[in-house]
C-alpha cells in the first residue's frame, strides 16, 4: 500500500536534492572533531542536517533532540537510522556553537538560501506543529 506524503517529507525530500551536503560539510570539515580519544562524534553531515531543520524549523536544541525521537523523517533525513543512537541536545548545542565560534553559521545559511534561490525556492522559516510546517506570517511591524 502506498501512504501519502507529509508535507514535511516533501520540503525535506527537496532540501535533500536541492542542497549540496558535500560542499557544505567541506567548509565545515577542517574546524570539526577528528575520532580519537573519548566518544566517536557523529558524522558531520549528520550533524549539519540536524542545524539545518533546528534551524528551518526554529527549534531549541530540546526541541530538536525531541523531534529525532519523535519524527521518523528527521531521523532519516539526518542520516540516522532508526535504531542508532542519537545526538543529545548538548551534542546539538556544541555543534551549533562550533559554527557560530568560528563564524560559519551566517555564511552557510547566506549560501544556502542563494541555493534555494537559484533552484527558485523561497524559504521562510516556519514553526513545527503537530508534526507539519505552518509558514510564520512575516512581522507587520
Amino acid at each position: 500500500t502506498k501512504r501519502r506524503q507529509t508535507r514535511k517529507e516533501i520540503f525535506l525530500s527537496r532540501m535533500e536534492q536541492i542542497l549540496p551536503w558535500q560542499n557544505m560539510t567541506a567548509v565545515i570539515e577542517p574546524f570539526y572533531p577528528k575520532a580519537g580519544n573519548g566518544r566517536r562524534p557523529y558524522p558531520l553531515e549528520t550533524m549539519l542536517r540536524i542545524h539545518c531543520m533546528q534551524h528551518w524549523y526554529n527549534l531549541s536544541d530540546g526541541a530538536m533532540e525531541d523531534a529525532l525521537y519523535e519524527i521518523a523523517s528527521m531521523r532519516l533525513f539526518a542520516r540516522l537510522s532508526l535504531d542508532s543512537a542519537l545526538p543529545d541536545r548538548t551534542t546539538i548545542m556544541n555543534f551549533r556553537h562550533l559554527l557560530e565560534q568560528h563564524q560559519l553559521a551566517r555564511q552557510l545559511f547566506k549560501t544556502i538560501n542563494r541555493w534555494l534561490a537559484e533552484a527558485g525556492v523561497m524559504m521562510t522559516q516556519g514553526t513545527l506543529v503537530d508534526a507539519t510546517i505552518i509558514e510564520a506570517p512575516s512581522s507587520t511591524k
